[in-house]
């Protein structure tokens, strides 16, 4: 104890101009746009080749179970394929949805080098960038469903908010029927997230089926997101409903990015 204030009163001229320093430079990143999107841009460069590092050897260890869902992926694929009444192109990275809700989306395969999921604000990074034609506002998903909507990129890697994320606001609807809501989360379980805004008139039930409701140009309709686990009702409303993700967003390591191609048409028609 002693030599540590010795130290600080040897050199406290030393660490009070360091501080200053920092204080500066915090306000500087806060209060101009320019020097702000500049650290976060090198902040993801800096993280994200470290997690990468961190996570080459991780990778090996989930081979087999990705692998696994990979195949039923493809063999889902393949069924909704046999089963589609008109034409459908496939390039290795364009999609068409023709089915039923028939629109265009680009698809970016990644990986997952960072996760949070106890957090009341929790992101992931992936391995996948501007360079891969991967911007803010991409939503993100894997065989399973929803993960999240990206926020921040770099040349080489992005940020996802994470459907755990109190700030998180995704279009849903009951795959029964067309009543919709929003998809939030109480910052409680990562297992579970709240259907909101949702009328009595839904008649919804335990174990129904959660889906995007293709309202926003950020996911196709129909992806899947949960089941209905718990109901409460309160003065003849919905007062709370959990859906149990279909995902373990533990686990979570390979992903696939969705850029909507015509999302720019979309936003451009709606503004004016």
């Amino acid at each position: 104890m002693h030599r540590i204030i010795s130290f600080l009163i040897r050199y406290k001229y030393f660490l009070l101009f360091l501080m200053l320093e920092l204080i500066a430079i915090s306000l500087t990143i806060q209060n101009h746009s320019y020097h702000k999107s500049k650290f976060i841009n090198s902040s993801n460069r800096i993280t994200g080749f470290i997690y990468d590092k961190f996570n080459v050897i991780e990778a090996y260890q989930n081979l087999k179970t990705e692998n696994n869902l990979l195949l039923k992926e493809n063999t889902k694929l393949n069924n909704l394929l046999n089963r589609s009444q008109k034409p459908v192109i496939l390039t290795p990275k364009i999609v068409i949805d023709s089915l039923r809700y028939n629109q265009k989306y680009h698809y970016i395969d990644a990986i997952v080098i960072n996760n949070q999921y106890l957090k009341a604000t929790n992101y992931l990074t992936i391995n996948k960038g501007e360079n891969d034609s991967i911007y803010p506002d991409n939503g993100v998903i894997n065989s399973k469903g929803i993960i999240g909507i990206i926020t921040n990129t770099s040349n080489k890697y992005a940020k996802v908010m994470s459907i755990l994320n109190e700030n998180t606001r995704i279009n849903a609807r009951l795959k029964k029927n067309h009543h919709f809501g929003t998809i939030t989360w109480n910052g409680m379980n990562y297992k579970y997230v709240q259907l909101e805004d949702i009328p009595i008139q839904a008649n919804i039930k335990l174990t129904d089926t959660i889906i995007t409701d293709g309202k926003s140009s950020i996911f196709p309709e129909g992806i899947p997101i949960g089941t209905v686990s718990n109901i409460k009702i309160k003065n003849n409303r919905f007062d709370k409903i959990d859906v149990k993700l279909f995902n373990d967003m533990s686990t979570v390591k390979y992903v696939k990015v969705i850029n909507n191609l015509d999302k720019t048409e979309i936003k451009n028609i709606e503004n004016n």
